[in-house]
């Protein structure tokens, strides 16, 4: 580029991505992989089938579906004649997708892109443009079965996560018991929506915060709010619902009656299924999307929420002034968390908007991204992820001025481990140095090396090293095989690391292979 790719001058393009999005690269790149590859295990063992759906749709699809998040909807130009925005979510499309298909029951899973006009906060997780993985079962079957499994999915796919099995908690409320307190409290009837998003950022605020949005920012009485916080601050085990069904004036409101009856059968279920030490029944949790007609639920874990309040930073952002560009990054903004990982519930009545006949839907949304941030920052520093998946490099020894490199015999390895499926590199030098081999292999964390010598070939012989073994391990430098057996003894060294293919120790880095290797360089 010249001078024009860098300046900022009028007429001069600044080469750079937009805000709230960013370029993936590198070991970024293997890691999201590798969650999407636990993801997917997950979804297919509980017979999930996947599809696809535009990534932008018509502009009527989504309009409604969201509540006051619809703002955030990216909306497109007019092209030909349909106005189209790109998709907030992947819930909406899926249940255009039942609609337009006549779809009565299915289990589907889909892993996409989706995109909102939020104010980013980038190391956290928060952009504009981002993947998620939902998980969804349409149909009708008997009352809470489909919430059980897809809450049994959540605790199995954070169990299934480097460093989260016993750091996340599932959060679990249920919109009819919501909307029945807020009944039994006095809140208007088209307030109820509203309410319901005020109240669910306690998560990220105070409640004073939140009633002062109630009472000066949405008109509710103060007396009704006062009451809310009575119900909202509510929260813990299966107990809450027992001690929610002790209170008349709650049992006595048909809707928080029928949404406790909900949450009592779902809790006998969730006790079957081991997910009920990962739960907390949590009153204030709301969901603010519209959409949303039964049981409510997300994952929270450490750096959800924020470190501070707005509260305790609103005289530092007086003496500030306030930003004018809603498109800042705020990742140092000490009131700005990851916020949920992973977020769902029951929403009933969505495919009946398009279609007329309602079809019963229940679901849960990942955000990979937020779960990348949190799971790169938990990786143990003894633990590196790998830049690719390549399990075997073909290096040649030997010394001397007369020693050609071994480069035929290199390839001819390869390619046989290729055509048995096992993923494999060599160096693209004729006469490559034992130690730059060795580099290249330690370079991309590669777990096993075939070594081949003049004096072995010539016994139709190579030897099998794993990389970064202790010095005083027996096969520290590797073992001896026929090379008719290479293939079947490498497969069984690579099943027994099965489970470390993505997360495994820094290999070849001990004092002893260093010397050795510049032995033989000498």
């Amino acid at each position: 580029m010249g001078k024009e790719g860098k300046g900022n001058s009028k007429g001069n393009f600044q080469l750079k991505v937009p805000k709230g999005t960013r370029d993936w690269q590198g070991t970024d790149v293997v890691l999201r992989e590798q969650i999407f590859s636990n993801l997917t295990e997950v979804f297919k063992r509980h017979g999930g089938v996947t599809i696809d759906t535009p990534v932008f749709e018509l502009r009527e699809t989504l309009t409604g579906k969201y509540g006051e998040d619809s703002k955030l909807i990216y909306d497109l130009a007019d092209q030909g004649g349909e106005i189209c925005s790109l998709r907030y979510d992947l819930t909406v499309p899926f249940a255009r997708f039942c609609a337009q298909n006549a779809v009565l029951n299915i289990k589907r899973y889909h892993i996409a892109k989706v995109y909102r006009r939020d104010q980013p906060a980038m190391t956290k997780g928060r952009m504009r443009e981002f993947y998620q993985c939902d998980f969804d079962i349409a149909g009708s079957y008997d009352p809470m079965l489909p919430d059980a499994e897809i809450l049994r999915i959540t605790k199995e796919v954070f169990d299934s996560l480097p460093g989260w099995e016993g750091k996340y908690t599932i959060k679990i409320n249920h919109r009819k018991i919501l909307d029945g307190i807020f009944q039994i409290c006095g809140v208007p009837q088209d307030k109820l929506r509203t309410i319901s998003s005020a109240v669910d950022k306690l998560d990220k605020s105070p409640w004073e915060e939140v009633r002062r949005e109630m009472v000066e920012g949405k008109g509710l009485d103060p007396e009704i709010a006062d009451k809310i916080w009575e119900y909202v601050q509510l929260k813990g085990g299966r107990e809450i619902v027992t001690q929610l069904q002790n209170k008349p004036e709650v049992v006595a409101n048909e809707s928080a009656k029928q949404g406790l009856e909900d949450m009592a059968l779902l809790c006998k279920y969730l006790d079957i299924l081991d997910v009920l030490p990962a739960l907390s029944i949590d009153m204030s949790l709301a969901r603010g999307l519209d959409y949303y007609t039964g049981v409510i639920y997300e994952v929270v874990t450490e750096g959800s929420a924020p470190s501070a309040s707005s509260k305790d930073v609103a005289k530092k952002e007086k003496k500030q002034k306030k930003s004018a560009d809603p498109d800042e990054d705020r990742s140092n903004d000490p009131t700005i968390g990851v916020g949920s990982v992973a977020a769902g519930g029951r929403y009933d009545e969505l495919v009946g908007m398009f279609s007329g006949k309602a079809i019963p839907c229940v679901g849960i949304s990942f955000g990979v991204d937020r779960i990348f941030s949190i799971t790169q920052a938990r990786l143990d520093s003894s633990k590196v992820v790998r830049p690719n998946e390549v399990d075997v490099f073909v290096v040649a020894f030997g010394m001397g001025k007369d020693f050609t490199g071994l480069l035929p015999e290199r390839m001819q390895v390869a390619k046989t481990l290729w055509d048995a499926g096992i993923k494999a590199e060599y160096l693209w030098k004729e006469k490559a140095k034992f130690q730059s081999q060795f580099k290249a292999a330690e370079n991309g964390k590669v777990p096993w090396a075939v070594i081949l010598g003049e004096d072995e070939l010539k016994a139709n012989k190579v030897k099998i090293k794993e990389m970064g073994l202790p010095k005083d391990h027996p096969e520290k430098d590797g073992v001896l095989v026929d090379m008719g057996d290479l293939v079947l003894e490498l497969k069984a060294r690579l099943a027994r690391q099965r489970d470390e293919v993505a997360l495994r120790p820094a290999a070849g880095n001990d004092a002893e292979e260093k010397e050795k290797e510049a032995e033989v360089e000498k």
